[in-house]
């Protein structure tokens, strides 16, 4: 279990450095979702089964469809034609594919019951997690909150602009 553990760190570490490496804003959004799979992964190895759900669902979900809505909203200059045989090209899509495969194949082995007596590992329940967030970290929880809303008037203001020239 410390190996794919290891294994699905390391899947994080290249689809991170893939995502900050891409020139094509589409690629860098696959390998962010192949970078929160493989997160998810880790924590789900790690007993946290919850926050790897909450990982999933919130970031790889619900993020990533807002940062396809913007790129789609900032609309690069290219025709559209021209993007979408860039972003539609087999190349593109083998990296994240290969990485995505492995984190996939990870889980499925994780699920396999094991012939041992494995070391139990307590859940962390929605309970603890609300306890921990609006406990010890509730100042972290709104400034993270503040963020997200910068964000979102940045992106706002920059549409606007963006709209107002055309």
């Amino acid at each position: 279990m410390h190996a794919l553990a290891l294994l699905a760190a390391s899947v994080t570490v290249v689809g991170a450095i893939m995502v900050i490496t891409r020139r094509v804003a589409v690629h860098a959004v696959l390998y962010l979702v192949v970078t929160l799979l493989a997160l998810a992964a880790v924590l789900v190895m790690q007993g946290a089964s919850f926050a790897a759900m909450l990982e999933i669902i919130i970031y790889a979900g619900a993020i990533m469809v807002l940062f396809v809505f913007v790129i789609m909203m900032l609309n690069l200059g290219q025709t559209d034609s021209t993007r979408e045989k860039e972003w539609l090209r087999p190349r593109a899509w083998l990296g994240p594919g290969i990485l995505a495969t492995i984190v996939c194949a990870e889980l499925l082995y994780c699920r396999r019951p094991l012939s041992g007596p494995a070391p139990a590992l307590a859940p962390i329940t929605a309970h603890d997690v609300g306890l921990s967030l609006f406990g010890r970290y509730v100042l972290m929880v709104e400034l993270v909150s503040f963020l997200l809303l910068a964000g979102l008037v940045s992106a706002f203001y920059i549409g606007r602009n963006r709209m107002g020239r055309h």
